[in-house]
């Protein structure tokens, strides 16, 4: 991905007259109408994932890998020395929003969250484009990526590069390394009973970038969705030191849902997660959108995924649908001691509004992961 200077730059006005028509021609194009499925919705289902996986002969790992993709966590650790080893992770999808800078955001903040879920800290970030250069201007590549240039700023991520291809469809996103200490590392399956369980970002994402596809709704009107999807999950930035040993596992909320997620780190964990659904923070308009048909077929496989090992208090209804809304850019589900619950929320607050205890863990004892009450 290398840059290229214009051929207008010695006329002024060609130039000019150039910006202002790709200006027009960004503006008219609605980034969500170009794909069938956008963001992490996007995703193959997890079931379908599971069984393609089954399938393979992967080599054996040497020693040093602390954490790879057999209990379906955020990202893999590799062991540098014994007090640094590396995260690595990748994510990108096809747009969920239809501004190119806003998708751009969204993309890098939802790639670099896996770095943040497993403890660490991202460093470096390169860049996964396919882009259609015969149906969308190339104006709307460089909003996409001055957008994910933005977040990683904010970060303070290195943009170290990137690879680009010409493709039927706009898909975009990043793989992120980062560092972490060996000892200090959130695995998805170190959860244990008695631990209390903060989500930090409201859910609703799904349902309401469905509603934004199906024209019922303009970006300006879900700014709040957009604001949640765009935010970094650096939750470390605004926990004290003292605190931070009290968060033991985690894992982010995308594509496979709340219930979904929570579920493989039950699994992982070997223990059974226990979630007050009147606790669960909600995007505004989250539930009038489901109730208005504005699903994704995410939220059908996610329940399918689910349902064998899960159980929900049948009086949530309809409602009981945001628990496999797929998120993209979602929070962070985190498994603290539960003496220090009160204090972290307090701490998280200040970065992440919208965060909530919102259940706890306790041992696996009938045949169900998570129970929803």
């Amino acid at each position: 991905m290398q840059n290229q200077t214009s051929t207008s730059q010695n006329n002024p006005q060609e130039s000019s007259s150039n910006s202002v028509a790709n200006s027009s021609s960004i503006a008219t194009i609605k980034l969500t109408q170009t794909v069938q499925k956008g963001g992490c919705a996007a995703k193959i289902a997890a079931y379908e994932l599971r069984k393609i996986l089954s399938q393979v002969q992967f080599p054996v790992n040497d020693s040093q890998v602390i954490v790879d993709g057999g209990l379906f966590d955020d990202a893999a650790i590799y062991k540098i020395s014994d007090e640094l080893a590396l995260v690595q992770t990748l994510d990108f999808f096809t747009p969920i929003v239809d501004t190119p800078r806003t998708f751009g955001m969204i993309a890098a903040a939802n790639a670099i969250s896996d770095v943040y879920a497993m403890g660490g800290t991202p460093k470096t970030a390169m860049a996964i484009l396919a882009f259609p250069l015969a149906t969308l201007d190339s104006q709307i590549a460089t909003e996409v990526l001055q957008g994910a240039s933005d977040v990683m700023k904010s970060a303070k991520v290195n943009f170290v590069g990137g690879h680009s291809i010409d493709d039927d469809t706009l898909k975009f996103g990043l793989s992120v390394t980062g560092m972490v200490h060996p000892q200090k590392i959130w695995k998805n399956s170190t959860a244990k009973s008695g631990q209390k369980l903060i989500l930090t970002k409201a859910l609703g994402t799904g349902t309401i970038t469905a509603a934004l596809k199906r024209n019922a709704v303009a970006e300006s009107d879900i700014s709040e969705a957009l604001a949640s999807m765009s935010q970094l999950n650096n939750v470390l930035d605004f926990v004290s030191a003292d605190l931070q040993s009290a968060i033991r596992s985690a894992t982010d909320i995308t594509g496979f849902g709340l219930m979904g997620h929570a579920m493989q780190m039950a699994k992982a964990s070997q223990v059974r997660l226990e979630i007050n659904f009147g606790k669960l923070p909600i995007l505004k308009n989250a539930f009038e959108f489901m109730a208005e048909g504005f699903l994704t077929k995410a939220h059908k496989t996610n329940q399918i995924y689910t349902q064998d090992f899960t159980s929900v208090a049948e009086n949530l209804g309809e409602r009981s649908k945001i628990l496999f809304d797929p998120q993209t850019s979602g929070g962070l589900l985190l498994a603290v001691d539960a003496e220090k619950a009160d204090e972290l929320l307090a701490e998280l607050k200040k970065g992440f509004s919208k965060s909530e205890i919102v259940g706890h863990v306790t041992e696996f004892t009938e045949n169900h992961w998570v129970q929803i009450y």
